[in-house]
């Protein structure tokens, strides 16, 4: 199972390594990481494996995006599954 992870907010330093640290944190290992600064402006999208998560993936997803209400940003984490339905309607 994957979970996709999007990050976006203002630019500041080490955010990549705190999303990466949470990840770590809760046994999701990073396949795949996108990101680019527009107009200060950070957005990321991670590609993460999630088949060894250690809690419930709903609770990987609120405990990410409180992850991303502390650095003033909003991370979003979708089942791998919900992303590719959503993209073939």
């Amino acid at each position: 199972m994957k979970a996709v992870i999007t990050v976006v907010g203002k630019d500041n330093v080490g955010i990549l390594a705190r999303v990466a640290g949470e990840c770590a944190k809760y046994q999701v290992n990073i396949v795949e990481v996108s990101q680019t600064i527009l107009n200060d402006l950070f957005c990321m999208i991670m590609i993460g494996d999630a088949a060894s998560l250690s809690v419930e993936f709903g609770v990987f997803a609120d405990r990410m995006r409180e992850t991303g209400e502390a650095l003033g940003m909003s991370i979003q984490v979708m089942h791998e599954g919900l992303f590719e339905s959503m993209h073939r309607i």
